[in-house]
């Protein structure tokens, strides 16, 4: 059975350890038996660093003998995922050209956790260089769904994802560029946060005033989610686009009266595929916001020009942030990731140029929408967990994609928005794979998203927690 610390609320572990009902070293102990138990089935965490953290449990010990705490996330056990620079810790980025890289520094994110009495644990699974919502890759192989071990977990924050499900950890960090904090989430049961652009700075940056690709939190609820976020947001002049809001209010409470907030429900993102039984456990969930008091209408934003736009901005990214990388190093990249990177090679000014006009208005037509609505609720992913050894999907219920990211529209959609998004689970299919609802809040407005979606989670009560495989 999964351990009874292990099954503990990353704000209740918070609660006992600043209560000294817990010790950072058996929070820290049952964490790692359950990695020990659990992990060479699910392949989630690929670096384990533990007697470094058995170290600083020991140090955070002693400070809190003393009185003494490190901050909000004192003595809890986290993983990096393997995109995040680590020093002293191996960081691959899931690819062979930086196989045996050891950073003399860390991410700013890294930082902040650590700066907030975070004890880092390891690292954790993710695509080469993070692309694609199916974490593989050839330094670490293949990262499993604990609910199914024949699919995947998504992408491309998937260790972290199943680090949560497992139980092997109580908070993981991630990021997100056209939904690897929410696709993952979705597919292993847990919630993960798409940010506001700054809202969680990001350095070490090669484009650090690009909007697309987000850091955030994941966790087993909403409420932990929040916790978390409290601990990573907040300036930092490293970052040219850091929101200037401190973190630590999305560590208050989150109960809200939903009586007359109004919700947009999704209707069909302008013809996008959905598998069926997505859509159906998903429109199931209207009743429930009805049930909460929400005015739910029937209504989404003028998406038209959206899948253009996110694919020119993020070919632009992946030329201009990994081309010098992959350019020298085609022989040990995969093919996904040399092509975006020629793609965004071929780019011309003008189409740049064009893209970055449409995005204005598609951000201006989002606003306007959004002055009607409070949150705006839709589909996580368009497809259900998948074979494991499959790259990506090819098709939904037989009708072709055109490439390796066309099943993400209904995340990437929301992505070159800009607006905050959260995965929240809100059932599982007749096979028992989970699936994830999607909230999108206003623009820069985190702390309303998650009051919605921690009032959706409670009236939701979606079980069972745990994976069957887990508590074998």
């Amino acid at each position: 059975m999964v351990p009874e610390i292990c099954r503990l609320s990353a704000v209740e572990l918070a609660r006992r350890l600043h209560a000294k009902e817990l010790s950072a070293r058996e929070v820290l102990a049952a964490h790692l038996d359950q990695i020990e138990r659990v992990n060479p089935a699910v392949n989630a965490i690929v670096t384990l660093v533990a007697e470094q953290a058995a170290a600083r449990a020991r140090v955070a010990d002693e400070e809190a003998a003393h009185g003494r705490f490190g901050g909000p996330l004192h003595g809890l056990p986290i993983a990096h995922k393997d995109l995040q620079p680590t020093r002293g810790i191996r960081t691959t980025f899931g690819s062979p050209v930086f196989k045996d890289l050891v950073p003399a520094r860390d991410s700013l994110l890294v930082e902040r956790i650590q700066a907030a009495g975070g004890i880092t644990v390891g690292k954790t699974n993710t695509p080469e260089f993070g692309a694609g919502a199916q974490t593989f890759n050839p330094v670490f192989g293949t990262t499993l769904n604990p609910w199914d071990l024949t699919k995947t977990c998504g992408g491309s924050s998937g260790g972290a994802a199943v680090s949560l499900a497992c139980g092997m950890l109580p908070l993981a960090d991630g990021s997100d560029m056209g939904g690897s904090l929410r696709v993952p989430a979705s597919f292993c049961g847990v919630v993960g946060l798409r940010t506001s652009p700054g809202r969680v700075p990001i350095w070490p940056a090669r484009l650090a005033w690009a909007t697309l690709s987000v850091d955030g939190p994941m966790a087993r609820s909403v409420a932990d989610v929040a916790f978390f976020l409290s601990a990573l947001a907040g300036p930092d002049d490293r970052s040219p686009i850091a929101l200037q809001e401190d973190g630590r209010r999305f560590a208050e409470p989150l109960e809200r009266d939903l009586t007359g907030v109004r919700i947009a429900w999704w209707k069909d993102l302008g013809g996008v595929l959905v598998d069926s039984r997505i859509r159906q456990a998903v429109d199931r969930q209207r009743r429930l916001f009805e049930d909460l008091g929400c005015i739910v209408e029937a209504a989404e934003p003028d998406f038209r020009g959206a899948d253009e736009v996110f694919r020119v901005v993020r070919a632009f990214a992946f030329s201009a942030g990994l081309g010098d990388t992959v350019r020298p190093n085609r022989h040990l990249v995969k093919e996904t990731v040399v092509a975006e990177v020629e793609r965004g090679d071929r780019l011309t000014v003008a189409e740049i140029g064009r893209a970055e006009v449409e995005r204005t208005g598609l951000y201006h037509r989002m606003q306007r929408f959004m002055e009607r609505y409070d949150a705006f609720v839709l589909p996580v992913t368009q497809a259900l967990p998948f074979d494991a050894t499959q790259p990506y999907v090819t098709d939904i219920e037989g009708t072709p994609l055109r490439d390796y990211i066309d099943w993400l529209r209904s995340c990437y959609y929301i992505s070159i928005l800009g607006n905050p998004a959260i995965a929240v689970p809100c059932g599982f299919t007749p096979e028992g794979l989970p699936v994830g609802l999607q909230i999108v809040g206003r623009h820069r407005g985190e702390w309303s998203l998650l009051q919605i979606a921690h009032a959706f989670e409670q009236a939701a009560a979606v079980a069972p927690k745990w994976p069957g495989g887990v508590q074998e």
